[in-house]
């Protein structure tokens, strides 16, 4: 079977059969090859719905978890978008389609420079690569209209929520002891409200693991 082929089937028995209705992200998805993206001994999987493992306890989110995130951001022409914790690049390239221009922040050096060369590769020139701390957010460049987690997250830090603009959305898989919860977070002028939208589990990324309580 083709790459090409194993896209297609996985948009059509993964993506679309699971309330995604967003004919952007679907086009998107069945377009961008995901299998540039994951290291060369997972290619031959890159199609299955399941998270892929990167280096430095890192790893490409589930396709479908990915798209339910993507979808509940509402992302519209002319937004910009900040994706934490970008990895391989294979989320910034989705949000690519559909934003004006895209922040990938990513912690590990090498990893931010492997999607640098994968992106230009796939001819993206509408993602900036940063490296720094994922729990800080990259406020040199905020305000953002969407923020998405490329990962699942204890909670969302207060830092990052004030990087939304009035009318953004954050997007984040809160991670629970059975199964998480996608959340959108949106600002308003009254402040930052959050609502449950989905079910879905995705690894942690690092620095946003739950701390542990103290007992005195």
């Amino acid at each position: 079977m083709s790459t090409t082929t194993a896209r297609h089937n996985m948009v059509e028995n993964q993506i679309r059969t699971n309330r995604i209705t967003d004919e952007l992200i679907i086009e998107a998805m069945d377009d961008i090859p995901r299998e540039a993206y994951v290291p060369e001994m997972y290619k031959g999987i890159a199609y299955i719905d399941t998270s892929i493992s990167l280096e430095n306890d890192r790893h490409i989110m589930e396709p479908l978890a990915l798209a339910r995130l993507t979808q509940a951001a509402e992302i519209m022409p002319g937004d910009i978008a900040l994706v934490v914790g970008s990895g391989a690049g294979y989320a910034a390239a989705l949000i690519a389609r559909l934003a004006d221009a895209v922040v990938a922040l990513e912690s590990d050096k090498a990893l931010a420079a492997s999607s640098v060369e994968t992106l230009t590769d796939q001819g993206i020139d509408t993602v900036a690569v940063v490296t720094g701390a994922l729990n800080k957010g990259y406020a040199k460049q905020a305000p953002y209209d969407v923020i998405l987690f490329n990962g699942a997250v204890a909670e969302v830090p207060e830092a990052i929520l004030k990087q939304l603009a009035e009318g953004g959305r954050l997007v984040a898989i809160v991670a629970e002891p059975t199964v998480g919860r996608g959340m959108i977070y949106t600002r308003t002028s009254s402040g930052v409200f959050g609502r449950h939208a989905f079910d879905a589990n995705a690894p942690i990324l690092p620095g946003f693991e739950q701390k542990p309580e103290f007992v005195f």
